[in-house]
C-alpha cells in the first residue's frame, strides 16, 4: 500500500508544468520581414529567445527580458500570445507562451553574447532551420498575421530589466 502511494506521489511530480514565454523578433529590411534566430555557439540547433517566467514577472516581461538577455534586442510585443508549444526537459513539461515582438533596438553586446549567436534570416529560411523545432507552427502563423497585417494592435512597451 506504501508503495503504491508512493509512485502516485512520483507521477504527480512529473506532472509540473513551468510556464515560459518567448519572442519571435522581427524586422523590416527594405521590403521584407526579417526573423531573429539564437543558438549556442558551436551548436547546430536554432531557437528564438525564451525563458522561465520567474515569479512577479508577467509572460509579456519575460520574452521582452529573454529578448534582450539572449539575443541583445529591444522591441515591444505585437498583439497578445500568438499561440503556445510544449516541450519536456528537467522531468517536467514547460508551457510556453509566444509572442511576436517588433525591434526597436539591437545592442552590439548583450549578457548572453560570449556564447550565444544571433542570425537575422527570411521568415523562409527560420522555418527551414527550425524543422523540428515547436515554435515553427507557430513562426508560420507570426509571418501570416504581419503580412495579412492581423497584428495590428501594440502592446504597451513593457521594461527590460537591467
Amino acid at each position: 500500500m506504501n508503495a503504491t502511494r508512493s509512485r502516485k506521489k512520483t507521477s504527480r511530480a512529473k506532472k509540473t508544468v513551468v510556464q515560459q514565454a518567448a519572442a519571435i523578433a522581427v524586422k523590416r529590411r527594405a521590403k521584407s520581414l526579417q526573423v531573429c534566430l539564437i543558438r549556442k555557439k558551436g551548436s547546430r540547433t536554432w531557437g528564438i529567445p525564451k525563458g522561465v517566467v520567474d515569479r512577479g514577472d508577467t509572460r509579456e516581461e519575460t520574452a521582452l527580458n529573454e529578448a534582450w538577455e539572449e539575443a541583445g534586442l529591444k522591441g515591444r510585443l505585437i498583439g497578445d500570445a500568438i499561440g503556445t508549444y510544449q516541450y519536456q526537459k528537467w522531468d517536467k513539461t514547460l508551457r510556453v507562451a509566444v509572442y511576436i515582438m517588433e525591434v526597436l533596438d539591437q545592442a552590439d553586446t548583450w549578457d548572453e553574447a560570449y556564447f550565444r549567436e544571433r542570425r537575422w534570416t527570411s521568415f523562409e529560411k527560420a522555418v527551414s532551420r527550425l524543422t523540428r523545432h515547436p515554435v515553427r507552427r507557430l513562426l508560420e502563423r507570426a509571418r501570416s498575421l504581419l503580412v495579412e497585417g492581423n497584428a495590428v494592435r501594440v502592446r504597451r512597451q513593457t521594461s527590460v530589466k537591467p
